[in-house]
């Protein structure tokens, strides 16, 4: 029962990885769709770019999170997993996320500069999230050094 339990697990994940791939390929086609659709119109171009840098940026993070399911749920689902490895997991995951959220933060401030300055409150708190996010990865890692050794 456990063996299908996880041959189920495993699948579940796999489509889920493959979906997410999938979905992040169609983004970044998108965008550079976008950037052909504007550049043979001769509209903004420059509009165009940031709208296509943020596609980019939002498909290359879901692309991490599918690579990262396949390799740990899919690939390496050899069942427990030790404290250590569990922790590796999760910094994994959350500096994808960090990255992600800055590479995003910074797209929203360009973006929001040429627009409404007023506007640049929105990204400024997402960038201020990004941070925080990298400062509890510090904590966490200093917190639990101890538990690995």
């Amino acid at each position: 029962m456990k063996d299908f339990s996880d041959w189920i697990g495993t699948t579940v994940y796999g489509l889920i990885s493959l979906s997410l791939g999938l979905i992040s390929f169609a983004m970044m086609g998108v965008a550079l769709w976008d950037i052909w659709v504007s550049i043979d119109e001769k509209t903004l171009l420059t509009k165009a770019l940031l709208d296509a840098i943020g596609l980019i940026v939002i498909g290359m993070a879901v692309f991490d999170v599918s690579k990262f399911l396949l390799e740990e749920e899919v690939c390496n689902s050899s069942g427990t997993k030790s404290p250590a490895k569990q922790r590796r997991t999760l910094l994994k995951f959350l500096v994808i996320i960090a990255i992600a959220v800055s590479l995003e933060a910074l797209v929203f401030i360009f973006d929001a500069g040429k627009k409404d300055i007023s506007m640049l409150i929105y990204p400024t708190f997402l960038l201020i999230a990004a941070v925080l996010v990298v400062v509890g990865l510090g904590v966490y890692q200093k917190l639990t050094r101890d538990e690995e050794k």
